[in-house]
Parts: C-alpha cells; sequence; structure tokens
C-alpha cells in the first residue's frame, strides 16, 4: 500500500470528521473519555489549520486515513511549563496537534513523525493525561515527557518534546 501525507483541502473535510470520529472512539474504549469532547476538533479548527498550512491527511490508496496538524512556534500554550523544562527552548519549534486516525490502519503515528521530522528536528506534542496511547507512542518514538502546559481553555496537558 501506498501511504501519501499531504496538505488537507476543503474538499477533504468530511473524510477529516470521519478520521476524528474514528480516533474519539479509540480514545473512549481506551478510557480516555474526557479529551475532544463533543464538538471538537471542529469544522472551524480544520480550517483554522488549513489558513495557516498546517492541516495535513495521511492517504493509501486515495482514501483519507488520518489528520494531523503541523503548526509554527511560537505555540502560545507553550509559553510556560510546569513542573519540568523543555528540552532546548531556544531555537525555533513546530508542535504537532490533532494526531488521528482509523484503528486499522497501522503505523500512521510514525508516517506523521517521519514527515514531520523532515521538516524540522525541535518538535512538541501535548496530550490529555488519559491518553495512554498517546503516551506510548510519543516515548516509542524518542519523545521526552517535559512537563505540564494549560491550553487557553485552562484544561492541562502533558508536554514532551523531541529534538
Amino acid at each position: 500500500m501506498k501511504r501519501i501525507i499531504r496538505e488537507a483541502r476543503l474538499a477533504d473535510m468530511d473524510a477529516i470528521m470521519q478520521v476524528f470520529s474514528a480516533a474519539k472512539g479509540i480514545m473512549r474504549k481506551s478510557g480516555n473519555m474526557h479529551q475532544w469532547g463533543e464538538g471538537y476538533p471542529s469544522e472551524d479548527v480544520v480550517k483554522a489549520d488549513m489558513e495557516k498550512k498546517g492541516a495535513f491527511v495521511v492517504e493509501e490508496e486515495d482514501k483519507v486515513v488520518g489528520y494531523f496538524a503541523f503548526l509554527p512556534s511560537p505555540d502560545p500554550t507553550y509559553n510556560r511549563i510546569y513542573d519540568g523544562k523543555w528540552i532546548d527552548d531556544e531555537q525555533a519549534y513546530h508542535v504537532v496537534h490533532r494526531i488521528a486516525s482509523y484503528p486499522e490502519v497501522h503505523g500512521v503515528f510514525s508516517s506523521i513523525l517521519d514527515f514531520c521530522s523532515s521538516l524540522d528536528r525541535n518538535i512538541r506534542i501535548d496530550t490529555h493525561r488519559d491518553n495512554t496511547i498517546m503516551q506510548h507512542n510519543l516515548l516509542k518514538h524518542g519523545f521526552t515527557y517535559c512537563g505540564i502546559i494549560y491550553l487557553l481553555s485552562g484544561d492541562e496537558r502533558l508536554a514532551y518534546q523531541r529534538v
């Protein structure tokens, strides 16, 4: 199977929303009951990613099987970190947000990180405390837990970085 990553288009919106729905199902099955509540991520969030040229889909055989945002720094929620510190707090970085895929499609996380790493070596990601699947994947792929950040909403997230 040939897998490609490309910029998302408005025409992909229905497929992206279906991927988010499947990802929420994975989260709920694994005990992550609070991350990505009703209405999030929304089409407006994806459109905002698109406007920043940071919305990407993962395709296999012309079917969207994954989505992620890859956005350049600065990210205001990463300005302050608690109970830890960033590995590199001097250089510019990119943030990966909204990673989602179908549960039956394997290796999407690795494909996303390979793509992102080809564009920037300094990558930050945050995740919900209940998202044990993401935490496992981050550590497996060489990320280091750095501390806690707070979203603009005030919600806590565990912060990771790979340099």
